[in-house]
């Protein structure tokens, strides 16, 4: 009884038979023969004696595949007009049986079709939600795979291929259930993929072996199934699923992978879209950078060593069990690797001279003091030459002696007189330079310097930015502050200071101490630490970020290395726990 369930009620079949053999007067026994077997009885006991010349049937369809018959015994010695009445009783009851079967797998059809609708509903609803969270690729294509192991599709083997930006061939982005040493890249270059990609159509193909476009591309697969992944404008690429048996995929598993692919490909068309904006713009900021760092040879690179260590430092920050509540996402770790290209951008308003200055006063200046200098000497009991070096010793001088300044200061009284007019040999505004007790910036010029971050964040402000990089002109407008309140432009104290703006304080620090500028040579790593230490002592720096950065100051320049290297899009894929 149990094959006929599927095709009608049992209560309702036994009851029809009961009725059919109650109007044979009890005489003769019915059963139901399903593919050639007697799986129900009604008037006898067991499910034999239904075979010889005395036993009466007619065929019975169950569906397109599955048949039978009904079968009655009639009694031995039954004349031909009697025997004609029970053949008209049987083809009565096995109508009704019939009409009861087909109304029932009518039903059942449209129930399938209903619930198969629901599933790709189900199935539409579901994937759009977790397809189109993100315009990451790596996240689109992992929600794909997901997806096709999720719904449980037969074949043990699952891929997507996407298209090579610029060219008609195709990578593999994804996969699951391949085999050690299995080369599926192979697959794309098979007629059957080019086909795929050619019509837009998905095809399922049960039996590899007998497929004439199929050469063993990829050997060990018996069927598989190839659904484009297209977006209006072309195909992006082509989901497969496979396996090592033939003759497991139905059309109800091409129309489910069909709709999964329908949504991921407009969902890797925005992602194909994104990576290329992200691309341009990644190209015009480091364009942007490069153009600032060109304008002082010893500067060069320094915008870009910064964001490299910044996302380094904020990536083993991430990992510090110490810190749980500092974890940077991928988005945040783009912002800080832009924040740290374009931190300088407002050098572009700058004048040349001051940020480019070697000394403290021009070359072109000091010969002017030289000629005066040997006049002076022309004129009275001058030694020229000794004075001329001492001056020029603090011109180029960072942190000149006090005795050097005071005997600047004693030069500066000394003046002659031509026809009434009285000439110092030093001008007020060049002993104020001279006399600098450290860099060789005047208080004007050094105000002119600390407008860059400010300028910046003017410059930057008009730039469209995408969501998510709401702090990247704060971080980079804050990037001199200190935290006693020393810095520039804001004069901002504690927390009103960025974890962002403190950190990307530490690195830049650090790359333009340890490289060489116009006004002194490189400093090594140890003299650089040194210089951070003693901010800290004087509370201008973040101490514990400060000792953070000290402690793991190899792993953090060995890791921005590796940043350099790596897509700016999937900072947060960067796998630094091995060898850093």
């Amino acid at each position: 009884m149990t094959p006929l369930k599927k095709f009608i009620r049992p209560g309702v079949l036994r009851n029809l038979l009961r009725k059919a053999f109650g109007l044979t007067g009890g005489e003769c026994p019915f059963a139901i023969v399903y593919e050639g077997e007697v799986v129900l009885t009604e008037g006898v006991e067991g499910l034999g004696g239904f075979d010889g010349d005395d036993v009466l049937s007619v065929p019975l369809q169950f569906d397109m595949i599955h048949g039978g018959e009904i079968r009655m015994r009639i009694p031995t010695g039954t004349l031909q007009e009697e025997c004609l009445g029970y053949k008209r009783l049987l083809v009565f009851v096995t109508q009704s049986i019939q009409e009861l079967i087909d109304t029932e797998r009518a039903r059942r059809s449209i129930a399938d079709e209903a619930l198969s609708k629901y599933r790709e509903l189900a199935l539409l609803h579901r994937s759009v939600l977790s397809i189109n969270t993100s315009l990451s690729m790596r996240d689109v294509i992992g929600a794909l795979i997901n997806e096709c192991r999720r719904e449980n599709f037969p074949g043990e083997l699952g891929m997507v291929f996407l298209s090579e930006p610029g060219s008609k061939s195709f990578h593999l982005a994804a996969q699951f259930g391949l085999p050690f040493g299995l080369d599926p890249q192979s697959l794309t270059e098979s007629e059957l993929f080019f086909d795929v990609i050619n019509t837009g159509k998905g095809e399922i193909i049960n039996d590899l072996s007998r497929e004439e476009r199929w050469q063993n591309e990829v050997g060990g697969l018996a069927s598989m199934v190839l659904i484009p992944i297209a977006s209006p404008n072309r195909t992006e690429g082509v989901l497969v699923m496979a396996s090592e048996n033939k003759g497991l995929f139905e059309a109800a598993h091409r129309q489910s992978l069909i709709t999964l692919a329908s949504v991921a490909g407009i969902s890797v068309s925005n992602a194909f879209n994104f990576e290329g904006i992200q691309t341009l713009m990644n190209a015009i900021l480091q364009a942007l950078a490069e153009a600032i760092d060109s304008r002082d040879p010893f500067t060069a690179g320094h915008s870009e060593r910064v964001a490299h260590l910044a996302v380094a430092f904020c990536l083993l920050l991430s990992e510090d069990a110490e810190r749980p509540d500092v974890r940077f996402s991928d988005l945040d770790l783009r912002e800080i690797y832009y924040s740290g290209i374009l931190h300088d951008v407002g050098k572009i308003g700058i004048k040349e001279d001051v940020l480019t200055k070697k000394t403290r006063l021009p070359e072109r200046h000091m010969e002017v003091l030289r000629g005066r200098f040997q006049l002076l000497a022309e004129l009275d009991d001058f030694d020229w030459a000794e004075a001329f070096e001492l001056v020029s010793r603090v011109n180029r001088t960072m942190c000149p002696d006090a005795a050097d300044l005071e005997a600047v200061r004693q030069l500066s009284e000394r003046s002659w007189r031509v026809k009434g007019d009285q000439h110092p040999l030093l001008y007020e505004d060049e002993l104020a330079v001279l006399s600098l007790e450290y860099g060789n910036l005047t208080p004007d010029e050094r105000c002119e310097i600390q407008r860059h971050p400010a300028e910046s964040e003017r410059i930057l402000q008009h730039i469209p930015m995408q969501e998510g990089y709401k702090n990247m002109l704060t971080i980079i407008r804050q990037h001199h502050e200190r935290l006693d309140g020393s810095g520039y432009p804001d004069k901002l104290t504690g927390d009103d200071i960025l974890l962002q703006s403190r950190i990307m304080s530490i690195v830049d620090i650090y790359d333009a101490v340890t490289q060489e500028r116009h006004y002194k040579p490189a400093s090594t790593r140890s003299e650089a630490i040194k210089i951070l230490r003693m901010e800290v002592e004087a509370g201008k720096l973040d101490k514990s970020l400060v000792d953070f950065f000290i402690g793991d100051i190899e792993r953090i320049e060995r890791l921005s290395e590796r940043v350099k290297s790596a897509r700016i899009n999937h900072l947060a894929e960067i796998s630094h726990r091995a060898g850093v």
